[in-house]
């Protein structure tokens, strides 16, 4: 049943990355081609950060970044994670925190032992509750 699935059995396991010292427009590039909003930034498989499409593509276009800009001058650093074994009721709602200035999260970063080792994202709880219909 859905209720008792937890995020190790729904988290994608290969997650695009980003590491801290590459270029902001390289790094939404790397959004804009896998067509996801969001990078986790490790340093040695460590989540240290994270960085949306949507801050990167704004600041792009405003021409807010010099160049060369890293990705550490800009990512978040104050990142919410789950672990493998938290369960699903517990990422909704977690997901649906409202923050001020930051909105709803649509992923979450899965970390276990200090190491990023997937993501899980609204469209894979929705994948799950439409299998479960």
């Amino acid at each position: 049943m859905f209720k008792d699935l937890k995020v190790e059995n729904l988290m994608t396991k290969d997650v695009i990355t980003t590491m801290k010292d590459e270029d902001v427009v390289f790094a939404f590039e790397k959004l804009m081609k896998n067509k996801i909003s969001a990078l986790p930034v490790v340093d040695d498989d460590n989540l240290v950060g994270l960085v949306s499409a949507t801050d990167l593509g704004h600041n792009l276009i405003l021409d807010h970044y010099k160049l060369g800009t890293r990705v550490e001058n800009v990512m978040i650093t104050d990142v919410k994670s789950v672990h493998p074994k938290s369960s699903i009721k517990d990422v909704i709602a977690l997901m649906s925190e409202d923050i001020p200035d930051k909105g709803i999260f649509n992923q979450l970063p899965v970390v276990e032992n200090n190491k990023l080792v997937g993501i899980i994202t609204d469209g894979d709880i929705i994948r799950a509750i439409s299998d479960n219909f």
